[in-house]
């Protein structure tokens, strides 16, 4: 996997991989911004991945995802095609985005109505809501973390996600999903499955369940709805 820069749920990351299933995680170059929109925008700059990519494909990697959702999600549907092609322009035989990951996901446990959490500023919540409608789905909720500023999502803890899914799901949703490789997700899935009575996809997982399911792998996660089938 390639992740952003400044990545820092590597541990959680690896607890959906299976142990005979070699992951590397390399990180892009840093960037600098003044605010969300330009973060996301400079990190989804296809030509960025070209030395992370080639690095993994020099050590063997069958298969490559980009692991983060707002820097493959920013620049729209086409943008998150382009990131693909990029990659496999690269060497990668095998190429995905965490938000392609995501769509192919929410797809997999038949989702079509959205409630959405995210740790967003504006005007990135927004195209976060346009990349999954242009993808097919009704987001019916659109529910921000409240954080005030891009650096406090590293500080958010389980139990804030916990109570803002809670808090932003939506009777007509039939799936909710959880937006940002940054939050903490792993053990809060099956609870809120439970809770809710529905679906709950968050980022990492969707990633590692679409890069496992590219190399013929499962992601491991107990009482997680996306894990008990196969990729869609």
């Amino acid at each position: 996997m390639v992740a952003s820069y400044d990545f820092t749920r590597k541990a959680e990351l690896r607890r959906w991989i299976p142990p005979i299933v070699k992951c590397t995680l390399t990180l892009t170059e840093e960037v600098s911004y003044q605010d969300n929109l330009e973060l996301v925008s400079r990190l989804c700059r296809p030509n960025l991945l070209a030395e992370p990519v080639h690095e993994l494909v020099e050590r063997g990697a069958e298969a490559v995802a980009y692991l983060c959702t707002a820097c493959s999600f920013a620049d729209g549907v086409a943008g998150e095609r382009a990131l693909r092609e990029a990659m496999r322009k690269h060497g990668a035989r095998q190429a995905l985005t965490t938000s392609g990951a995501v769509t192919g996901a929410l797809r997999a446990v038949g989702a079509r109505r959205l409630a959405v959490v995210h740790p967003y500023q504006e005007p990135v919540d927004r195209l976060l809501a346009a990349y999954l409608e242009d993808s097919g789905f009704d987001v019916v909720a659109l529910t921000p973390l409240g954080l005030d500023a891009v650096e406090d999502v590293y500080t958010v803890n389980e139990q804030q996600v916990l109570d803002t899914v809670i808090a932003g799901d939506h009777r007509e949703a039939d799936a909710l999903f959880i937006s940002c490789t940054a939050l903490p997700t792993y053990d809060a899935l099956p609870r809120l499955e439970e809770r809710l009575g529905k679906p709950v996809i968050s980022a990492n997982q969707a990633t590692a369940w679409a890069l496992l399911g590219a190399v013929g792998a499962q992601a491991h996660g107990p009482r997680q709805r996306l894990l008990c089938r196969g990729p869609g």
